[in-house]
This record gives structure tokens, C-alpha cells and sequence, in this order.
């Protein structure tokens, strides 16, 4: 097995995406969801992918540990146009970032998401249970609460962790999930 480092990254510093409307992604993030718009970077610099100079803005939505969610737009839509993908993905629903929340947190995020109209799907895990939204631009945001018995679970996947995927990609592909009441979706 290769060398790990010898410290882990200490967090997430950020996840970036392109969005098309600043201002819509701004009123899901920060008056939907409550996270705070922190940073505003306005710039302008030259882009190989069209040759020519483009101006672009870069926002950040700070989380509490002071990682960050950041997004892109430019004002210049052949470039928007660059970022997005040329097919998109048939099941979208795997491409998400995930956020854990408490559960008081979990909640409030429930009434919040309910209350400004948007859909939201709830998904039982067994170790954990979470919410899912969409943003204006396709961005899956999941919220979730771990189990009370977290510790004692992530002691169990620490030992087999690697043997469970050496027996996954062998072929064996059954469950190793007791802990989900049903099948969610």
C-alpha cells in the first residue's frame, strides 16, 4: 500500500461551481438555506479556452468549520457555456456535495427549504439520515445528521474498510448495510 500523508488535509477550504445568475444562486444559498454570502471577488484575467480577456465573479458562502461553498459566473456566456457539461449526467442525484448538520439544524433546513416552495427528498441511511435540494443551476445539496451511535459504526467501516472493497470488486457485490430500515431513494 502506498504511504499516506503524513498529516490528512485539515478540511474542506472550499468546493466551487459555475453558476449562470449570481444574484438567484445568491437568494437559494443565503435566504433558502441561511448560508451566509462572505466574500465577493471581482476580476478579470485572460482565458486561453476563448483567447481574450474575461471578467468573472467569485462568491463564497461560508460554513462553520470556515470552509467555504464558492461559486463561479462570467460575463462572457461562451465561457459560461465552456463549464457546462455537453450531456448531462441520465441520474444526477450521485453528483452532490454533503454538509452534516444537528439536528435542530436539520429541521430548521427542512422548514426552510418547504417554506420558500422548493422540493426537498429526505433519505434514511441506516448510519445516517439526510435531506437533498437543487439549486438554481443543478448543484445537489445534501444536509445530513449522523446516527447516535456514529463512533461505534465508523469503528466497524475503519477496520473493514479495505477488505470490504477488495470484496466488492471481486464481484461480491452484496449488502454490507444493516443499519438501512429500507431501501431510499
Amino acid at each position: 500500500m502506498p504511504s499516506l500523508l503524513s498529516r490528512p488535509p485539515e478540511r474542506l477550504h472550499h468546493h466551487a461551481y459555475v453558476v449562470k445568475d449570481q444574484e438567484k444562486n445568491r437568494q437559494f444559498f443565503e435566504d433558502t438555506l441561511g448560508i451566509p454570502l462572505t466574500a465577493t471577488w471581482c476580476e478579470q484575467h485572460f482565458s486561453p479556452w476563448v483567447n481574450r480577456d474575461v471578467a468573472f465573479c467569485h462568491t463564497f458562502y461560508s460554513l462553520g468549520d470556515g470552509g467555504a461553498l464558492a461559486f463561479f459566473s462570467f460575463a462572457d456566456d461562451e465561457v459560461y457555456r465552456k463549464c457546462q457539461p455537453e450531456k448531462p449526467a441520465e441520474i444526477a442525484a450521485f453528483d452532490h456535495i454533503a454538509f452534516k448538520v444537528d439536528d435542530a439544524t436539520y429541521d430548521e433546513l427542512i422548514a426552510r427549504i418547504n417554506a420558500a416552495g422548493e422540493t426537498v427528498r429526505e433519505t434514511d441511511h441506516g448510519y445516517c439520515r439526510s435531506i437533498y435540494c437543487t439549486s438554481p443551476d443543478g448543484l445537489i445539496v445534501e444536509f445530513t445528521v449522523d446516527s447516535p451511535d456514529v463512533a461505534k459504526i465508523d469503528a466497524v467501516r475503519r477496520t473493514d474498510a479495505h477488505s470490504e472493497l477488495a470484496r466488492w470488486m471481486a464481484g461480491d457485490h452484496r449488502t454490507n448495510n444493516d443499519l438501512r430500515s429500507h431501501l431510499a431513494t
